[in-house]
């Protein structure tokens, strides 16, 4: 097998993108093995490391359709969706908390 190619941060060469580049350009990778790994050095940690995809073998970001649209929109109101007082918090519900902050703060639920 043989070793992928690694770069330091910034140095990676023309038409290699990470997802998230690739992304902004309305692309995604396409089902392409990942061509080469890019190392950001860090103190006392080991190296943040990134996968880089060749730019002209991905593919157009497959547009958004009706239903894939009202799916995403469930889930983001479910993720905002209190589940002590069932109403729309307007900000997605923090997992550490698991209900919204009025609900959190009341003595109610600090006594449970």
């Amino acid at each position: 097998m043989a070793a992928l190619p690694v770069y330091r941060w910034r140095l990676a060469p023309e038409g290699l993108a990470t997802r998230r580049q690739l992304r902004a350009l309305g692309l995604r990778p396409g089902g392409q093995d990942v061509a080469a790994e890019l190392q950001r050095p860090r103190r006392r940690r080991g190296p943040l490391v990134a996968y880089l995809y060749r730019v002209d073998q991905a593919k157009p970001v497959r547009p958004m359709t009706p239903a894939r649209r009202a799916a995403l929109a469930a889930a983001m109101r479910a993720r905002r969706t209190c589940p002590i007082c069932r109403r729309d918090a307007g900000y997605c519900i923090p997992r550490s908390l698991g209900m919204c902050v009025p609900c959190a703060d009341s003595p109610a639920s600090l006594s449970t």
